[in-house]
């Protein structure tokens, strides 16, 4: 009979040639996100471009609507 720590104790061997996420991940140098910074990127050039996109966006979100 086995117990739950046994169980949870247990990992599963992985396929020939497959390595973890967490190989990867180090592998390919990524880093976890410390900031919402990190996550900032300017997506439209210019505001007008942030002003059409938006007023498409809220103007598709009407139109479901009804």
């Amino acid at each position: 009979m086995t117990t739950s720590s046994d169980h949870a104790d247990h990992v599963p061997a992985r396929p020939a040639g497959r390595v973890s996420l967490d190989e990867l991940a180090r592998r390919k140098g990524v880093r976890p996100i410390e900031s919402m910074d990190d996550l900032a990127c300017d997506v439209f050039d210019t505001d007008d471009e942030l002003d059409e996109f938006l007023r498409d966006t809220y103007a598709a979100r009407r139109a479901d609507l009804g």
